[in-house]
């Protein structure tokens, strides 16, 4: 994340539903005394209360950025991303906290992809204005944006699995998708879930799709009702093998320390 804020010549537009990391803020300082147009969208509401938030939304103006408070009145504002000079995009599971870069399992994915970097462009855009987001915007398909379409695009990659389904997410809950996983278990296809449990110290706090060791999708969109439904939520689709298989073992490292109990989906009996 420092990499691609301190790299910023022009402009860089991000989302924050938390932040408390100094060095982030820092980077951030920097960029607008460097001349970097900083612009930030945060949510009205998040647990911990509405003080939290006023007191990150002072501190980035009184830098010199320009923030935006997200207009939905009932949706919260839970993506996390960032776009630089309209070339990078990064696209995450964390917050900019210190819990997150020390104590959890998170992820962060950059890339470069033009379609990828105009279409976070434009989800910025559109929700700082309070704009609905529509097809006529043609966001990249490889974006998967919550609560529009994302129980029907979650739904599909799973029912297209042919032989794996790897789950990292601590609030997998959603009745509707652990009925699907467990359809596509008795169909023989594996399914292991990363759940609550600590893993060597750390808790899992990131949100990770793995199907068929060839795909992966990872940001904030978790498998529950309130994350499919009612938030605003961005994860991305990744196909790069290299990328692919290097998580797919950082996953399977974690789900073998976890054994049998990765096995279990939210109501299975316990062993």
């Amino acid at each position: 994340m420092l990499n691609v804020i301190n790299g910023a010549r022009r402009r860089l537009v991000l989302s924050l539903f938390r932040c408390n990391d100094y060095g982030i803020l820092d980077a951030l300082a920097a960029a607008l005394d460097r001349g970097v147009a900083v612009e930030a969208i945060l949510t009205k509401r998040a647990k911990g209360g509405k003080k939290p938030l006023k007191k990150l939304w002072e501190a980035l103006e009184e830098m010199g950025a320009l923030v935006h408070w997200y207009g939905d009145p009932v949706v919260k504002y839970h993506a996390k991303y960032l776009v630089a000079d309209g070339a990078v995009a990064l696209i995450a599971t964390l917050n900019p906290t210190n819990k997150c870069f020390t104590r959890t399992f998170d992820f962060v994915y950059t890339s470069k992809d033009e379609s990828l970097v105009r279409s976070v462009s434009t989800l910025f855009a559109l929700d700082a204005a309070g704009e609905r987001v529509t097809p006529r915007h043609r966001l990249s398909d490889r974006l998967i944006i919550g609560p529009e379409g994302s129980r029907l695009r979650m739904r599909q990659l799973i029912a297209g699995a042919r032989n794996s389904i790897r789950v990292l997410d601590h609030k997998f809950s959603d009745p509707d998708l652990v009925a699907l996983l467990r359809e596509r278990r008795q169909q023989g296809v594996d399914v292991t879930v990363v759940g609550r449990r600590p893993v060597g110290g750390y808790k899992p706090h990131g949100k990770l799709l793995v199907i068929d060791d060839a795909r992966l999708v990872l940001g904030s969109m978790a498998m529950s009702a309130l994350s499919l439904d009612f938030r605003r939520e961005v994860s991305v689709i990744v196909e790069d093998a290299a990328i692919v298989r290097e998580v797919s073992a950082y996953y399977d490292e974690l789900s073998a320390r976890l054994g049998d109990s990765a096995r279990r989906l939210p109501g299975d009996p316990e062993a």
